[in-house]
């Protein structure tokens, strides 16, 4: 019983000190990071940084990996962006269009995976080739998008709570705090947890993740369970995308360079074994959380360059992918 809750719970637990650790001392280093205004930005500033991981954290439940998703959300940026200023669609249009694509494409490589039991690092690696590429393809360079419907979106929040006859002082701070890009992750998150722990699809992921034999053996559907878990990863990548444009009020075919591997280690921080099976989507928050506190507190120190994010996050990735072994043998050794 003390092996399963450990097996449970160990890399969540030690995510959630490491994540309450490092707030309160860069809080206490720093004036001013402890404000509300701090709090609020790391869920708007790391969006769609967290859309893609809670799809990646399906992805590594079920075993496999996605090594497409940030080139997915560079894709989905110039196809909105493109479509929006050069062939004159509605941004609504143009997202729901990008959203269809993305959730295609996860499902024809969940498909391929399946069909020909192919590594899932060489599928994925395809196709981020194929999305990178496709990107370019549709337009070489940043497009800004000067359509009227993005400032309008960003300032819903205030225009609620005027409606809500608050004062114009309470309005502005409203809209200073609600922020819909991460109302949107919060969103994802919240459906993501639902999905995981609360439906059939969710119970047949950590299934397949814990032994793909076992799951056949019960009669699980295992080539549909792993469609759907790559097709929900190139929804939420293309949706980050998407939140990527109304971040920036652009689209580049470069955005999400490299991010795929950020996502990767989100959700392993988060406590997410590699093996698949075990793990969280609420643990993929705090790996979240947890890079948006380091690069926030590089930004208030100033004389340290950005590149001590990725020392830290990848120190601490390995700490972390040490611990899950620690705690796979604790668990093995148990068992006998």
């Amino acid at each position: 019983m003390i092996a399963r809750l450990m097996r449970q719970y160990g890399t969540l637990a030690a995510t959630a000190v490491v994540c309450a650790l490092l707030y309160v001392i860069a809080g206490v280093r720093y004036e001013y990071f402890f404000s509300w205004r701090v709090f609020f930005a790391f869920f708007s500033d790391n969006a769609f940084l967290g859309i893609a991981a809670v799809g990646m954290t399906f992805v590594i439940l079920s075993g496999g990996i996605d090594l497409s998703v940030g080139a997915m959300i560079g894709c989905a940026s110039i196809i909105i962006a493109t479509l929006v200023e050069v062939a004159g669609w509605h941004p609504a249009m143009a997202v729901l269009c990008v959203l269809v694509l993305g959730t295609l494409f996860g499902a024809s490589m969940g498909g391929l995976i399946h069909r020909f039991a192919l590594p899932p690092f060489i599928v994925t690696l395809a196709g981020m080739f194929l999305a990178r590429g496709v990107g370019f393809v549709v337009h070489q360079e940043s497009i800004s998008i000067e359509h009227q419907f993005y400032p309008a979106i960003l300032d819903l929040p205030a225009g609620l709570a005027r409606a809500a006859h608050l004062s114009d002082d309470a309005a502005q701070l409203v809209g200073l705090f609600v922020q819909p890009t991460a109302v949107v992750f919060l969103l994802v998150l919240a459906v993501g947890i639902y999905l995981a722990h609360m439906t059939r699809f969710g119970r047949n992921t950590y299934a397949v993740g814990g032994s793909e034999d076992s799951a056949l053996l019960m009669g699980l559907p295992v080539g549909r369970t792993k469609v759907q878990v790559y097709a929900l990863s190139g929804f939420c990548s293309a949706l980050a995308g998407a939140v990527y444009t109304l971040y920036t009020f652009s689209g580049n075919p470069t955005a999400g360079t490299m991010l795929e591997l950020d996502a990767i280690a989100a959700v392993v921080i988060g406590g997410t074994l590699l093996t698949g099976g075990v793990g969280y989507v609420a643990g993929t928050l705090l790996g979240v959380l947890i890079f948006g506190i380091i690069q926030t507190a590089i930004n208030f120190d100033g004389s340290l360059s950005s590149w001590w994010t990725r020392i830290a996050i990848g120190f601490l990735l390995l700490i972390f992918i040490l611990l899950q072994r620690l705690l796979q043998r604790t668990l093995g050794n148990a068992s006998t």
